[in-house]
């Protein structure tokens, strides 16, 4: 009976029968590889053209007032992006309080930017939302809307960048301003269609393949754009800032997007010389050198992703400690932040 199922079964042909191919999964590993070995030698090599003792005066040159306003930018970066998981919580009605739901999401973006999403946008969140008796598939919802809130407001603003920011050529390559602008704009459409979605569903779930995503209404999926745009405008900001207005700020926005999406592809934990790559050619100038462009970039890494990393984790350890205790003395007792 297997047999002759087998032999009636049509032959797949096209794509779908190349992805059926045993030989098709190690096809996409090269490529990636391949590609993931090309920018690590780029990066290698742009290493050893710096002169890193330049870097580290420049790095000591930074004004202590600079440094602290980035970090205010930074700080408020990540309480903006902590209000997201409001969205889920509005979405699912899961009930935590919105201080609580604000400290989950803020303690797992700074995991997430450090050691990829598997670790903080889904092992930390999980962690937190269940021990406060959220069920895995609410918590797979607020992952899902937050993901989604952070890179509708990323789509808009990647539609207004190529008419306030023209790239450098990059290895004798340059695009002409209308194909920017025509790229950006089917990259903004998909955050008007996400709209027009959420307004013709009225506030109900969108099933696909017997799996329900809640959708909110129109009002609040203007706010998840408005609120993720103004998210990485902060984080622009922040690196503008650092490097103390020496280039105009949609280069800076443009160099923390394009290298957020850069390190993302590559998978790179917190785009570990990834980001610094693609700030030293989009933002290297005749007059400011690559070692002060990759010393403001040094410092918002440390602002930015290692300082909330490391208060991230005190507030995760304090919660767990205190979760343990808990449980020892009543399990039924779940500790607040």
């Amino acid at each position: 009976m297997a047999r002759s199922r087998a032999a009636t079964a049509p032959e797949r042909h096209g794509w779908r029968g190349l992805a059926q191919r045993p030989w098709w999964p190690w096809v996409g590993r090269g490529v990636a590889a391949a590609f993931f070995a090309v920018v690590a030698a780029l990066i290698f090599r742009q290493a050893r053209t710096v002169d890193w003792p330049a870097v580290l005066q420049a790095l000591r040159a930074l004004p202590v007032g600079v440094l602290a306003g980035a970090g205010a930018l930074a700080l408020l970066s990540h309480f903006t992006y902590g209000t997201f998981d409001w969205v889920g919580r509005h979405c699912t009605g899961h009930g935590l309080p919105r201080r609580t739901t604000l400290g989950i999401a803020m303690t797992s973006y700074a995991f997430t930017l450090n050691l990829g999403s598997l670790i903080g946008g889904v092992g930390v969140r999980y962690r937190l939302y269940a021990r406060r008796g959220v069920d895995p598939g609410t918590i797979g919802q607020v992952v899902g809307t937050s993901i989604l809130t952070n890179w509708v407001g990323y789509l808009l603003l990647m539609a207004a960048l190529p008419w306030l920011w023209q790239p450098p050529a990059l290895a004798g390559w340059a695009a002409t301003p209308w194909q920017l602008r025509a790229g950006g704009a089917l990259l903004g459409c998909l955050a008007v269609a996400y709209g027009v979605l959420c307004a013709l569903r009225s506030g109900r779930a969108l099933t696909l393949r017997g799996h329900a995503f809640p959708l909110p209404r129109w009002p609040v999926a203007l706010w998840q754009v408005a609120v993720s745009a103004l998210n990485w405008m902060l984080m622009g900001a922040a690196l503008y800032t650092v490097l103390q207005g020496a280039v105009p700020y949609p280069s800076a926005l443009a160099a923390v997007m394009l290298g957020a999406v850069a390190g993302l592809v590559l998978r790179v934990p917190a785009g570990l010389g990834v980001l610094e790559a693609v700030g030293v050619a989009l933002l290297t100038t005749p007059t400011l050198g690559q070692e002060q462009v990759l010393a403001a970039l040094l410092a918002y890494r440390a602002l930015y992703y290692f300082v909330p990393l490391v208060l991230a984790g005190l507030a995760f350890g304090v919660a767990e400690l205190r979760w343990r205790r808990a449980d020892g003395a009543a399990p039924q007792a779940t500790p607040e932040f």
